[in-house]
C-alpha cells in the first residue's frame, strides 16, 4: 500500500493537467482514466461525467453494510495550477524523487491525497473489507478555478451521486507543524469564503498629450492601492479561537486576542497559513488598461481576490466598493461560502485516534483554512466537509509554501505516513 502510494503519485504528477482557468485547461481525462483503471483493480465502477470535453470527472461509490448510516465522500481534485519550467529547478512534471523528496507541480496540492485515496481503497478491496457505510471516492476537475467544470457543475448537475452522504473529507489538513517544538496535525474544520471581483474604472478615452481629468487608468490605480493598503481587522471564528487556545496550551504563550503574533510566530511554517484566518483579506491579483503609449483608454480592469471570514461576504462587497470610489465598477466573477463546522463528533474522533495510532505523541487541533476547496459545492447538498489528507512533515520543511509554489515536493516518508494514518480512518467508517 505505501509502496503503491508512491507510485500512484508520481504517476498522477507526470499527467499535466494545468488549469489557467476560465475553461483553459490541458484538461483531466487522462489522469481520471488513471484513477478509473485502479478503481477497477478494486472492483468497483467508476462513472465518468464530462461539462466539456476532457474536463473529465470521476467517481465510484463502495457499498458499505448498513443502508441506513450516512454515505462518505473522499474526494481529490486532479487539476493543477500552471508550472512555469524556467522557475524550476526540475521539470515540473517529471516527479523526480531527489533526497527522499517527490518534486513536481501537485506533490502537495492534491495529488498526494489523491493517491493516498486509491492506494488505501485498493488496499481495502484486496483485503475483502467492506465498510459498514458507503464510501464515494470522487476526484473532480476545475478545484483550481472556480469548479464549473468539476464539483460546483456536478454537485448541481447529478446530485444523486452523493444520494445519503452526509460528511466528507479532502485536501490541506491533517499535516504536521513544529508549533515551538512540538509536532502538532491540523485538521481543518473551517474554511474561508472566496469572493472574486473585475473591477473596471470608466473614463474619457483621448490623446495621451492631452490634460486628462478623467483618466480610467488612474482611477483603477487609485482604487488598486487603496484595497492594497487597507487593514481588515482582527476577527476570531469558534475555530480560530480555539485553535489559539489551545497553541497557547501547547506554548506556554499567553493568548493575546489583540496581538496574536508571537503565537503565529511560533506556529514556524504554518503560521502564514494562520495568520490569513484572522482577518478578511483582499488582493488586487491583475491589472489590464491601454493598447498604444500615446492613447489613454476609455476604461481599466483589474481582479481582486478576496477571502471572507463566515458571513462576512456582504460586509467585504460593501468595503471594497467604499474603498475604490464612485468612478469603479464591480462584477462578481467567482463566490463560495466560507464554512465552519465543529472539531467534535464521531467522525473527528476517527481522524484523532488514526493520527494517534501512527504517533502517539501527537498533539491535533483544528484550523481555518484561508483558501478554498470543493467541499463548498458539496455543502450545498448538506454535507459537512472535513480538511483531512494526513502528512508527518519535516520540522524544516515549509510545507505551507508549497501550495502553488516554486519547487513544490512531498517527502516520500511523509506520503507513506499518511496513507497508513488514512487506511486506518477509513477501515473505522
Amino acid at each position: 500500500m505505501e509502496n503503491n502510494a508512491v507510485e500512484f503519485c508520481r504517476d498522477l504528477i507526470r499527467f499535466d493537467t494545468s488549469n489557467w482557468g476560465e475553461g483553459k485547461s490541458n484538461g483531466e481525462r487522462e489522469a481520471a482514466e488513471y484513477c478509473a483503471e485502479i478503481m477497477r483493480q478494486a472492483g468497483l465502477e467508476p462513472q465518468f461525467f464530462e461539462k466539456a470535453p476532457g474536463r473529465t470527472n470521476v467517481i465510484t461509490r463502495m457499498k458499505g453494510t448498513d443502508d441506513d448510516a450516512g454515505a462518505l465522500v473522499v474526494h481529490g481534485h486532479l487539476d493543477v495550477v500552471p508550472a512555469q519550467a524556467a522557475d524550476w529547478q526540475v521539470d515540473p512534471f517529471s516527479a523526480d524523487i531527489i533526497d527522499g523528496l517527490i518534486w513536481g507541480r501537485g506533490a502537495v496540492d492534491m495529488k498526494d491525497m489523491d493517491a493516498m485515496i486509491l492506494a488505501s481503497m485498493l488496499q481495502m478491496a484486496q483485503d475483502g473489507h467492506r465498510p459498514k457505510r458507503d464510501i464515494i471516492f470522487a476526484f473532480f476537475a476545475d478545484e483550481e478555478d472556480n469548479g464549473a467544470y468539476g464539483a460546483r457543475w456536478l454537485t448541481g448537475t447529478h446530485p444523486e451521486l452523493f444520494d445519503g452522504a452526509t460528511e466528507a473529507i479532502s485536501e490541506v489538513g491533517g499535516f504536521s507543524a513544529d508549533i515551538a517544538g512540538t509536532r502538532a496535525y491540523l485538521i481543518q474544520t473551517a474554511e474561508k469564503g472566496i469572493h472574486w471581483t473585475k473591477m473596471t474604472a470608466h473614463g474619457t478615452a483621448g490623446h495621451g498629450s492631452a490634460v486628462h481629468k478623467d483618466n480610467p487608468v488612474v482611477h483603477l490605480a487609485e482604487a488598486v492601492a487603496a484595497i492594497g493598503a487597507h487593514e481588515w481587522p482582527l476577527e476570531y471564528t469558534k475555530t480560530t479561537r480555539a485553535l489559539f487556545e489551545q497553541l497557547s496550551e501547547v506554548t506556554g504563550i499567553p493568548f493575546d486576542p489583540e496581538d496574536p503574533s508571537a503565537l503565529i510566530e511560533a506556529s514556524g511554517s504554518a503560521g502564514k497559513f494562520i495568520a490569513a484566518t484572522l482577518r478578511n483579506t483582499s488582493n488586487p491579483t491583475l491589472l489590464e488598461a491601454g493598447y498604444k503609449h500615446n492613447v489613454v483608454p476609455g476604461q481599466a480592469q483589474a481582479l481582486v481576490d478576496a477571502r471572507t471570514l463566515p458571513e462576512q461576504d456582504e460586509k467585504v462587497a460593501a468595503t471594497l466598493r467604499e474603498l475604490a470610489g464612485d468612478k469603479i465598477t464591480f462584477e462578481l466573477m467567482n463566490e463560495g461560502p466560507a464554512l465552519e463546522v465543529p472539531f467534535s463528533g464521531t467522525l473527528v474522533e476517527q481522524m484523532v485516534q488514526a493520527l494517534k495510532d501512527e504517533d502517539p505523541e501527537a498533539v491535533v487541533v483544528p484550523y481555518m483554512l484561508g483558501g478554498g476547496t470543493d467541499n463548498k459545492h458539496l455543502a450545498k447538498l448538506g454535507i459537512t466537509g472535513y480538511g483531512f489528507a494526513p502528512l508527518q512533515l519535516p520540522a524544516d520543511l515549509d510545507f505551507t509554501g508549497m501550495f502553488h509554489g516554486v519547487d513544490e515536493r512531498v517527502p516520500v516518508e511523509s506520503l507513506k505516513f499518511g496513507v497508513r494514518v488514512l487506511h486506518r480512518f477509513l477501515l473505522e467508517q
